[in-house]
């Protein structure tokens, strides 16, 4: 059976939906995930070894406690929904794009109305 952070990724997002994990593992599953994908980091990455630790470390980590928090039955079966997914090829959502994007927007157009107000006094 073939392993990658992907298919880890996939297998978090379909239990992390699935009605009969427990609310604590889905919440928890979200926040590593949110975390993993988050340009903001515990450590900041310039700071030299340390700075990549805790990428290297705690999103590891934190996905081990996630798996184990969900019951063996359905991560078994959404391993194979995740699988299945794979074979489809990369999933995309485009909801999820759509926010990311609009977020850049506004942080982008916030951005220049600061500089126009700083620039006139």
């Amino acid at each position: 059976m073939e392993f990658s952070m992907l298919l880890c990724w996939i297998l978090l997002g379909i239990a992390g939906k699935d009605p009969r994990t427990p609310w604590c593992a889905r919440i928890f599953a979200a926040c590593v995930v949110g975390y993993a994908f988050s340009p903001i980091d515990l450590i900041p990455d310039p700071i030299p070894v340390l700075g990549y630790l805790d990428d290297l470390v705690l999103v590891p980590l934190g996905v081990a406690l996630a798996l184990k928090m969900i019951p063996q039955a359905i991560l078994a079966e959404c391993r194979e929904k995740a699988q299945a997914a794979m074979s489809q090829g990369k999933p995309t959502n485009w909801t999820a794009a759509g926010v990311i994007i609009a977020i850049w927007l506004l942080l982008a157009v916030l951005a220049i109305v600061l500089i126009v107000r700083t620039a006139k006094g």
